[in-house]
């Protein structure tokens, strides 16, 4: 079991890194105006493989070996519960960051360098209350 919680860890380091990396490669190919189309289309297959090589490979594998360590411990508290609401939120941020790459790739002006920073705060503010449940978590009557 303790594998897998390692392999959870990790998994989740590369997923993190690779989500609050994204916005920032996105809004700065944004930003730019640049005239040599290649230079532009380099940058976006950039963010493209980061998503599809390490972010989605390391979400799959740190939802899988999270769920292995939470089925072999057989946890549920409310803790565990909140913990899993605030990952289902990272996913769909996860999946928002993929959105985000196409837009970008269609248009490089509009609203993207706005949605990329939203969505960087987001995803901060959803890792620091992650962490937070994890180490502090919480008794049963500070939920009540």
């Amino acid at each position: 079991m303790l594998w897998f919680l390692v392999l959870h860890i990790i998994a989740l380091l590369f997923w993190c890194a690779a989500l609050l990396y994204l916005p920032a490669l996105i809004a700065s190919n944004t930003r730019e105006k640049l005239d040599i189309r290649e230079l532009r289309y380099e940058h976006n297959a950039v963010a493209r493989f980061v998503f599809v090589r390490i972010a989605t490979p390391s979400a799959l594998i740190a939802i899988i070996a999270g769920t292995i360590v939470f089925l072999v411990n057989r946890t549920v508290e409310v803790w565990l519960i909140a913990k899993l609401t605030l990952v289902t939120a990272l996913v769909i941020c996860h999946m928002f960051t993929g959105l985000l790459i196409l837009r970008a790739e269609r248009q490089s002006e509009g609203r993207v360098h706005f949605w990329c920073c939203l969505l960087g705060g987001v995803l901060c503010l959803l890792m620091v209350l992650i962490v937070w449940l994890v180490l502090a978590k919480p008794m049963r009557g500070a939920w009540v």
